[in-house]
């Protein structure tokens, strides 16, 4: 048990890092875990960076790398066990690191098309000027860029509404934080040159029916369902995160509870045994279930990474299957996204902020255009 332990620990070596086909390639003495692998971009001048975990380098790696295509590469042993790239460039570009299908040991990263041009020198001066009039802006993730304009339509679907307010926690009402935070989603994604419609825009109620056919009749590329989560008193100290469910059966005791929770608002005034026939179908459409939970992923990781950029303490609840009555209808990918637990203190004060709000809204926005821009690669679009 203690070999395998020390096994484990042991750190892997980045053997070599060059350039092949425009792409830097790094190449480590093992296979590596790809979402391991930490990215951001950084402004003045554009740098993508890429921290590599429980990783050393080889002695034999040459740590500043020249190339027309960028104003500088640099590796280095950015901390004992993590290793940084840095990818120094004339105007901030788009990206899509991979790894090739049969070599697992190996990191791509495409480097820009064009050649870089240095920036004009500016006297210090006029530097200190601009530092101090623009602030400092943290982290800006460029890594999934607007490109052209986009006419793929995104349903969004804030949950409850009208008489039905959802959970209430410290008096605040799951309806209204819901739309608060779709609609800055619809933000986000309009940024990204997409189309959005919300299946509400005010304090009223949809019945089942209103809410699961609006995205065939409308040809939605993706459906998304926000909620907010709630326990009983006894937890409510205890249970905090963020959590994303596609639709399917599941036997876990904590998805079919929140599940029973949210449909029984949903279904109200809905025919139930011809809903349970249709969820069945549903459950039993393959591809539908495959790209849900695909999506659900990609959403579950942006809204996760963009938050923990900015707030620490952010549980990642994962993705999830669960019997949610308000998917079936569609017959496109369609998950149901709880942002977190309003009937927990710390969360809710976090929920209701307008800061917070719009990270987890662009983690939401980020997290559908990863999704769709993979599967029109995957579909060779």
């Amino acid at each position: 048990m203690l070999s395998t332990i020390v096994a484990f620990a042991k750190p892997q070596v980045l053997q070599k890092v060059s350039i092949h086909q425009n792409d830097l390639e790094l190449i480590f003495d093992s296979d590596y875990d790809k979402k391991a692998i930490r990215y951001f971009a950084l402004d003045n001048p554009p740098r993508k960076v890429f921290d590599i975990p429980n990783t050393i380098l080889s002695n034999k790696i040459n740590k500043v790398i020249k190339t027309p295509k960028c104003n500088e590469i640099r590796v280095s042993q950015y901390r004992p066990n993590i290793v940084r790239v840095v990818i120094e460039t004339s105007r901030p570009y788009h990206t899509r690191t991979y790894r090739p299908l049969f070599d697992s040991n190996i990191y791509c990263i495409p480097l820009p098309k064009y050649k870089s041009k240095p920036k004009p020198k500016t006297s210090k001066t006029k530097i200190h000027h601009k530092r101090a009039k623009k602030p400092k802006e943290i982290i800006k993730d460029s890594y999934i860029m607007p490109t052209k304009y986009s006419k793929d339509l995104i349903v969004i679907d804030p949950g409850h509404g009208g008489h039905d307010s959802g959970a209430i926690g410290g008096g605040k009402m799951e309806k209204n934080l819901v739309l608060q935070i779709a609609k800055r989603v619809e933000s986000e994604l309009k940024k990204l040159g997409y189309r959005v419609y919300l299946t509400r825009r005010s304090d009223r109620f949809l019945k089942l029916s209103q809410r699961t056919r609006v995205a065939d009749k409308k040809d939605a590329k993706v459906f998304v369902s926000i909620h907010a989560n709630s326990v009983p008193k006894r937890a409510r100290n205890r249970a905090y995160g963020i959590e994303t469910y596609f639709l399917q059966k599941t036997r876990d005791a904590k998805s079919q509870r929140i599940a029973a929770r949210e449909n029984a608002a949903v279904l109200k005034g809905a025919k139930t045994k011809l809903s349970k026939k249709v969820i069945i179908d549903s459950v039993l459409n393959g591809p539908k279930i495959v790209e849900s939970n695909k999506l659900a992923i990609d959403v579950q990781r942006h809204m996760i990474y963009y938050l923990r950029q900015h707030y620490k303490g952010v549980k990642d609840g994962g993705v999830r299957p669960a019997p949610f009555y308000v998917l079936v209808g569609a017959s496109r990918p369609s998950i149901l996204v709880e942002v977190g637990y309003i009937s927990h203190y710390k969360e809710r004060r976090r929920l209701f902020s307008p800061t917070y709000q719009k990270y987890l809204a662009k983690g939401i926005a980020k997290g559908i255009d990863r999704y769709l821009k993979n599967r029109k690669k995957e579909l060779g679009l």
